[in-house]
């Protein structure tokens, strides 16, 4: 063997020894580096969660929610589904978080000629009058949910000085046509009236 190739062969030996790993002693900077982590995720959480409340003071001037009235009439329409959220009308990504507006959940609705009542179990009722009612349409999306084309009905509606967009998703999106279309003639009935 020439010394070249011997400085190979010793080279090539001593690469292959480098390529074991050692064995992991260091638990205490693991532990370390894991509990800084935890805590990091933990401050990051508390601050969404600041800034959650945060917009919900900002948004205190907004009048308290109209409770669902005793005896609302003959239904018009019920459906049952979700509710995703409230947002400025218009604005689709500056979601509305006072009086609880901002928690998404399960909802029953019932719609009546007195207006439109929201039902939800875990979350806070409310009441739309008719009075309020301002339209209605199909949307893909409303603050952090976004469906496919149509997925979403949104209810337009006037609390106070503002005018606030709801989404709501039926458990049966065929459902959603027919709101729409009996919610813009009720509207079209009120503002004649007026």
């Amino acid at each position: 063997m020439t010394p070249a190739t011997q400085l190979a062969v010793s080279l090539a030996t001593g690469l292959a020894d480098e390529k074991k790993s050692a064995a992991v002693t260091d638990w205490a900077a693991r532990l370390g580096w894991l509990v800084g982590l935890a805590l990091f995720v933990a401050l990051v959480y508390w601050l969404m969660r600041e800034g959650w409340k945060w917009r919900g003071t900002l948004q205190s001037d907004l009048p308290a929610l109209p409770e669902v009235p005793d005896g609302l009439g003959a239904e018009r329409l019920t459906m049952s589904g979700r509710y995703h959220g409230s947002t400025t009308a218009g604005q689709w990504l500056d979601r509305i978080v006072a009086h609880g507006l901002g928690s998404r959940s399960r909802a029953e609705l019932t719609l009546t000629d007195a207006g439109l009542a929201v039902e939800r179990p875990g979350a806070t009722d409310f009441f739309i009058p008719a009075g309020a009612l301002r339209g209605a349409r199909l949307d893909k999306g409303i603050a952090g949910k976004v469906l496919t084309e149509g997925g979403l009905l949104v209810v337009t509606w006037a609390h106070g000085e503002k005018l606030i967009d709801s989404g709501f998703r039926s458990d049966h999106a065929a459902e959603h046509t027919t709101w729409v279309d009996t919610l813009n003639q009720m509207t079209n009935h009120t503002e004649g009236a007026r």
